[in-house]
């Protein structure tokens, strides 16, 4: 496969997060309806979170079990990634938009979305590599699986980045959610072009450790707007399903690719 046919491929996986972000324009929703589409969101992220420690700690885990020499950059690049993906997003929260907000104040839908969108575009870098790597040694078939399962995975990445803004008394513009788009899809393109030159498991992991921390940054956020906008079962059931049904969408990547 050549370069540019992957990379085409890896755009067309990470632009298809642009098909959940309509639903952040919808307007008049009842307040529980607004806070269940809010923990439906969180349950994706959630399973994403674990899904993203799963693959990079396995690769550190596996370092260790084997003896390698590799196991404490892996390690260090681990620990310092999680770090400059929370502290990171939060000191940069802090500059941007002003100091600590007190615990009865609900975090702005807009910032919680652009959040969300870096945390996620940071994954979708990592998801771009592992097409490119796969495309460049010549595993066509197993790229085109990840290509499929990573767009339908990145249709529930849009309404994640989408449901916190049903919350904003006005409309978000289409420019905007543009912007989230490219910030969360786009790097699946960098991600395939890069992937495609280079093989780097230093590289693999510090993304996909910096997402993990971006996105405990997130969570933390969702889980305060959840605890505003509904009630405790509300905001569990939401949860489940969000998590069941992104984790459905990593089963059918999983089955295609046996």
């Amino acid at each position: 496969m050549s370069q540019a046919t992957a990379v085409l491929l890896g755009a067309i996986a990470g632009g298809t997060i642009f098909l959940g972000l309509p639903i952040a324009r919808m307007r008049g929703l009842p307040t529980p309806v607004q806070g269940f589409l809010n923990a439906f969101a969180t349950g994706i992220l959630v399973f994403i979170f674990w899904d993203i420690l799963s693959h990079a700690g396995g690769l550190v885990e596996a370092s260790l079990t084997a003896r390698s020499g590799e196991f404490a950059g892996f390690a260090a690049v681990f620990a310092i990634g999680i770090a400059v993906g929370l502290l990171g997003l939060t000191y940069f929260n802090r500059a941007i938009f002003g100091r600590l907000r007190h615990a009865d104040h609900a975090p702005a839908p807009r910032n919680i979305a652009m959040a969300i969108a870096t945390g996620l575009g940071l994954h979708n870098f990592s998801e771009g590599l592992a097409i490119g790597q796969s495309a460049h040694v010549g595993a066509i078939a197993f790229a085109g699986v990840l290509v499929v399962g990573f767009a339908l995975h990145n249709i529930t990445e849009g309404f994640g980045i989408a449901a916190p803004m049903t919350a904003d008394p006005k409309p978000v513009s289409w420019g905007f959610l543009g912007l989230a788009g490219l910030i969360g899809g786009g790097p699946t393109f960098l991600g395939t072009w890069i992937g495609y030159l280079a093989s780097s498991d230093y590289l693999y992991i510090a993304f996909l450790a910096i997402a993990a921390g971006a996105l405990l940054y997130v969570l933390n956020e969702l889980f305060h707007l959840g605890r505003r906008l509904c009630t405790p079962p509300q905001f569990a059931w939401g949860l489940l399903l969000g998590f069941l049904t992104a984790y459905a969408t990593d089963l059918l990547l999983t089955a295609a690719s046996a």
